[in-house]
């Protein structure tokens, strides 16, 4: 890929605000400004500032987004094993599919030790470790692949099973939903290549207190190289692979949002690494996502003709 790869500007709104109390209108918003997809985080709860305030379901939210607009791609960013069965989210994005027009797309990770990564444990037990949460992630994935695309699934594993689960009718869009897989290592990598439609990555998080934007790119491009070795060794073209940048967390932090210009620095620079979409959160006063709301929306509609 080269410096001139097509690209595409996408937000992420965070589920805190009742929906008739300013949701609705971001996602409305969101559609009008051009953006091509607005997702939102798949969490029962996060992290400081928003661990102890409203946050809502991704699920109804999309729902409810999909039913006031027409055009915008909606999506996960990202749905994890934490909490979820791949029986019944899939019967849920079979609906969510349905109901939007085909219009979603399923961000996925492994998931985090997060304050939702063991709401659902007995009291006392620990979060898994990485090494648990990429087993389970090794074996949620392809049976969620499954139950999107086959109208009926048995299937006995470590940790999930399936008796006869139906799906009919599918999704709308075929073979099923695109999944947009966040990885980095070599498992999760694995996953991307065989079952994705994309890769996710929001930088080396080592480098996001002390790094710099340089380190930061050597280290995306590190990434990169993983994923393309990861395709070549199942006969894939890793160029099949849409890559999304979730941004916020490199050493550039909010900077890319404090003008248009430094934005198209930013994009330009990640576009030469054969990204095809950049995803900017909706801006969220008082936290580490504060932006001002004029330059991000000439951002979204302005940046693109810029990038060429």
């Amino acid at each position: 890929m080269t410096d001139k790869t097509p690209l595409r500007l996408s937000t992420v709104i965070l589920p805190y605000r009742r929906w008739h109390e300013g949701a609705r209108e971001a996602w409305v918003r969101a559609e009008e400004l051009g953006f091509h997809t607005a997702y939102t985080y798949d969490h029962l709860s996060w992290r400081v500032p928003f661990r102890d305030g409203p946050w809502f379901g991704a699920v109804p939210t999309l729902t409810a987004a999909a039913g006031v607009t027409s055009r915008l791609r909606l999506g996960t960013l990202v749905t994890s094993p934490n909490f979820r069965h791949p029986v019944t989210l899939a019967k849920e994005l079979i609906s969510l599919d349905d109901i939007s027009g085909g219009r979603i797309t399923l961000g996925i990770g492994a998931g985090g030790t997060g304050f939702d990564a063991s709401a659902l444990a007995p009291s006392g037990q620990e979060a898994w470790t990485p090494r648990e949460r990429a087993d389970r992630f090794a074996e949620f994935v392809p049976l969620l692949d499954r139950l999107l695309t086959e109208d009926e699934v048995s299937y006995d594993g470590t940790f999930y099973s399936a008796g006869g689960a139906q799906n009919i009718p599918g999704c709308v869009q075929r073979p099923r939903l695109p999944f947009a897989v966040a990885a980095t290592g070599p498992r999760g990598l694995k996953l991307a290549a065989r079952h994705g439609q994309a890769w996710v990555t929001t930088g080396d998080p080592k480098l996001y207190e002390t790094g710099t934007p340089e380190e930061s790119i050597q280290a995306i491009r590190g990434q990169v190289e993983k994923l393309t070795t990861a395709c070549d060794a199942i006969g894939r073209d890793a160029a099949e692979l849409d890559r999304i940048l979730l941004t916020g967390f490199t050493p550039e932090r909010g900077r890319p949002l404090e003008s248009v210009d430094a934005f198209v620095d930013f994009a330009g620079r990640h576009r030469e690494l054969g990204f095809t979409e950049i995803v900017l959160h909706w801006p969220i006063s008082d936290t580490a996502f504060e932006a001002d709301q004029k330059v991000f929306e000439a951002i979204a509609t302005d940046a693109l003709a810029q990038l060429g």
